[in-house]
């Protein structure tokens, strides 16, 4: 995914689960401190590369906030791989009772 594009829209960030968007708000925020330094130093060409990375921060925060209030659902496969740890909850739930129903037949 090309980071600072115009590709970069929050539809194709929806498809993205919650680990690749803070991935990709890692590399965009590293891609920005390097531009800014180049501005610094004088070795800047685009300077609307700027502008477009700072855009795609904010977009990704965006999507990422959504998610947290619930107003943008989540990806489908993430909502699939937290099925499974729910169903594996009530099983350790279980083996407390067993335990506790061993220690009141030994007494």
């Amino acid at each position: 995914m090309a980071i600072g594009s115009k590709e970069l829209k929050p539809v194709d960030l929806d498809t993205f689960d919650n680990e690749r968007l803070i991935e990709e708000l890692r590399r965009a925020k590293e891609e920005l401190f390097n531009l800014r330094f180049q501005s610094a130093t004088g070795q800047l060409e685009s300077h609307g590369r700027v502008r477009a990375v700072k855009r795609d921060i904010a977009r990704i925060y965006t999507v990422l906030r959504e998610r947290e209030l619930g107003i943008r659902a989540t990806p489908v496969a993430t909502a699939a791989k937290a099925a499974p740890k729910a169903k594996a909850a009530p099983k350790k739930a279980a083996d407390a009772v067993d335990t506790t129903e061993k220690t009141e037949e030994t007494e």
